[in-house]
């Protein structure tokens, strides 16, 4: 049998593939078809979709059957820091989206935990975001698994609240390294799929420090501040090539890195007198990634608190 005799004798399986992925509710839907007795669960495997897409090329199949197979690949997300805080919730609200995602922190158990929690496929990567070689494997493995990934949030980060004279370089060089650096190698990890493709996505976490500055943050400051720099660059080089880079700075949000602050004494200086969460923040997060026509963007998200620094 010739290729195209073969490809043609497939048509039914793909039509049928093509109408029950719509009839599942769309991209992210779970529902299990079975078809000569064998099962498929929605969504399918990325590598299996790009197989059925090069199939059914110059077949009568509806219009839609390569949207369909490309929105299924294309919903994948890897979120570094993603196992606990901001990027936690971010992971939490994108999966409730039909997103695949890639859960990467530097305690892989913490990251299994994570992705455990909202169940489906989702995977866990363990990785030190400030060094290039751990970060290139970790994309390797999530292509080999999960697929290319189109979107990308950068939520690592760390802190070591000091004032500048009793700073130690060890304790500037960790926080440089994490919250600026590991941004820039994932980034740069992720360009070369995201280039290929002619679109993508990426979301930095920043800080509100990093706009206005703090006394006793002075080297956080500068590393978020220069996230902020490096993201507005790099939208300027990725724009022609369909990919965006936005910057979400939050305030004063509930998690580890704030659990020891005097938040009584701290909110009355917030116009909307609290503390933020971190879904409120993830939310920001979410709009920034799917946003067709912002990028380069600084998205605040601190309860007015900019408003008086």
């Amino acid at each position: 049998m010739t290729s195209t005799r073969r490809r043609r004798a497939l048509l039914p399986f793909l039509r049928l593939l093509h109408y029950q992925s719509q009839a599942a509710g769309g991209v992210g839907a779970e529902r299990r078809i079975f078809f000569c007795g064998l099962p498929f669960v929605f969504p399918l495997e990325p590598r299996l979709f790009k197989s059925l897409t090069e199939l059914g090329k110059g077949l009568p199949l509806p219009p839609s059957f390569r949207r369909v197979c490309d929105s299924e690949m294309d919903k994948v997300c890897a979120i570094f820091g993603g196992s606990r805080g901001i990027g936690r919730a971010v992971a939490q609200l994108m999966a409730r989206k039909g997103y695949r995602l890639a859960i990467i922190a530097r305690n892989l158990e913490g990251a299994k935990a994570a992705a455990g929690d909202l169940g489906g496929d989702h995977l866990a990567f363990s990785c030190d975001v400030a060094k290039e070689h751990d970060v290139q494997n970790t994309f390797e493995e999530m292509e080999k698994h999960l697929g290319r990934v189109n979107f990308l949030v950068n939520a690592a980060g760390i802190n070591r609240d000091s004032l500048l004279v009793r700073t130690k370089t060890e304790d500037m060089v960790s926080q440089l390294h994490t919250n600026l650096l590991g941004s820039m190698l994932t980034c740069k990890a992720a360009m070369r799929a995201m280039i290929q493709q002619q679109g993508g996505s990426i979301v930095n976490v920043g800080s509100i420090v990093g706009l206005k500055g703090n006394s006793g943050q002075s080297v956080y400051s500068a590393s978020k501040g220069g996230l902020v720099g490096f993201s507005r660059a790099l939208a300027k080089e990725v724009a022609r090539k369909k990919i965006r880079v936005n910057v979400v700075a939050p305030g004063f949000v509930h998690t580890d890195m704030t659990k020891d602050l005097k938040e009584e004494h701290l909110k009355k200086k917030i116009p909307l007198g609290r503390f933020g969460e971190t879904i409120e923040v993830a939310h920001a997060v979410v709009f920034l990634l799917e946003s067709p026509y912002v990028t380069g963007h600084v998205l605040v998200v601190d309860g007015g608190l900019q408003l008086i620094l």
